[in-house]
């Protein structure tokens, strides 16, 4: 089995503030939505390698605790510094202290990305694409081209974005799309969150040219289009100490049953077991395989009147 690629370019430094007993704790970590959903593929068994770009003082910092996840990494550094956040959750929710997503990315540092990620993705056969933590880091034709190489070469590719982006890659065509409820409003492919509004909009993103979508809905279940045929996902309940963090967690779970030999339906009830583990914990992209997989068996798809 060759490793996933796992498309980040634009990781970020984390800080977070927890409150242990009667003292503050401080939490430094590699994060961002590629590396989220690197850290539960391989936590569900498939090997992954990380395309990214760091740099300044940041980046340094980030680089060294990319090495330390269990995926294969490789990074392109250039001059431009490194994003990163510190967040508060000492109050018992997450609040912003600081954040930065980064500068646009520079043309040499792209170049580099985009030749690295096109030769991992055909070796792999198998890639998934994340979004920057902010749309001004990475330009969309970046996801147009790389998606389109990757598709035209035999690489299966699953995207993970929103907006401009998420227009670029199914203008490219691309496996399957996951995107959330409030993203395909936010975007103006759905007008409410209705289920009959999302079944549209799902065969608007096949249309559109994703071969497979997935809706998630935070707490209401996700909805999925396979073959054609919508889907309603019913989720196990689970009482949240970290909503973020989910939707990346349903990617990966995807994207791992995938790598590991199995089908959409299965990959895409394993997607939702991963998520809804997700939310009982502080950590992103975390949780144990053998719990999501006894979660997976709780996921039922049921078939839903399209349109």
């Amino acid at each position: 089995m060759s490793p996933v690629l796992v498309f980040a370019p634009a990781p970020q430094l984390t800080v977070t503030i927890e409150q242990a007993h009667d003292a503050p704790e401080l939490h430094v970590h590699a994060g961002g939505q590629g590396v989220w959903q690197a850290r539960m593929i391989t936590e569900l068994g498939a090997e992954v390698v990380l395309v990214a770009a760091v740099g300044g003082e940041v980046g340094t910092v980030l680089a060294s605790l990319l090495e330390m996840e269990r995926a294969t990494v490789r990074t392109v550094t250039g001059q431009n510094g490194s994003g990163w956040y510190v967040h508060d959750r000492r109050g018992g929710q997450r609040e912003e202290v600081a954040e930065r997503p980064g500068p646009p990315m520079s043309r040499h540092v792209l170049d580099e990305l985009y030749s690295i990620a096109i030769a991992e993705g055909l070796k792999a056969g198998l890639a998934v694409l994340s979004g920057p933590a902010h749309p001004s880091v990475v330009q969309p034709s970046v996801y147009r081209r790389l998606a389109r190489d990757l598709t035209a070469n035999g690489c299966r590719v699953i995207a993970d974005l929103s907006g401009e982006h998420l227009a670029a890659v199914l203008d490219a065509g691309v496996a399957v799309v996951k995107v959330s409820h409030e993203e395909l409003i936010d975007d103006g492919r759905a007008a409410d969150d209705s289920t009959a509004e999302l079944v549209k909009a799902l065969h608007r993103l096949r249309d559109d040219g994703a071969e497979a979508s997935l809706v998630s809905r935070a707490d209401a279940g996700a909805l999925a289009l396979i073959d054609n045929r919508a889907y309603e996902v019913g989720m196990p309940k689970m009482t949240a100490a970290e909503t973020r963090g989910a939707g990346d967690s349903m990617t990966a779970g995807v994207v791992a049953t995938l790598a590991l030999g199995g089908d959409l339906h299965q990959a895409v009830r394993t997607g939702a077991a991963a998520g809804a583990l997700n939310v009982t914990r502080h950590g992103l992209g975390t949780g144990h395989a053998d719990a999501i997989r006894v979660l997976t068996d709780r996921v039922e798809l049921t078939p839903i009147e399209d349109r």
